[in-house]
């Protein structure tokens, strides 16, 4: 599977973005965002079948993931912007059951390349 990450841009803050993961297939996706100058951090993540839904504290309540495994895209739909969402995105697959938790980019084997979000104050 290739995955491609879509969606992203330059918006003000307050505005919302989504996000596309294409060809997801039935894969646990994971979304994930590095900033400059700082770490990769954990964003959201979903079930291979949908049926669960997982996210970093500093996002929940303003994104929200959901798949549409018909068209074998994951979506990460984004509200009330800030100056800190600035990174780029990347999403990742992983196999439907794992030992290793949806927070951790060790879940994830494979990677696509990143979208940029950049939020405007």
């Amino acid at each position: 599977v290739q995955l491609q990450a879509s969606g992203g841009g330059l918006v003000q803050s307050g505005a919302s973005l989504r996000l596309s993961c294409a060809d997801s297939d039935r894969y646990s996706i994971g979304w994930f965002r590095q900033a400059p100058g700082k770490e990769r951090e954990f964003v959201a993540a979903i079930r291979w079948d949908g049926r669960g839904s997982y996210y970093a504290d500093s996002v929940k309540g303003r994104f929200t993931i959901s798949r549409d495994n018909a068209k074998n895209t994951v979506y990460l739909q984004m509200n009330s912007l800030k100056p800190e969402d600035t990174a780029v995105y990347y999403c990742a697959a992983g196999p439907k059951n794992s030992g290793e938790s949806y927070s951790s980019g060790n879940r994830y084997g494979i990677w696509g390349q990143g979208t940029l979000v950049t939020v405007s104050s």
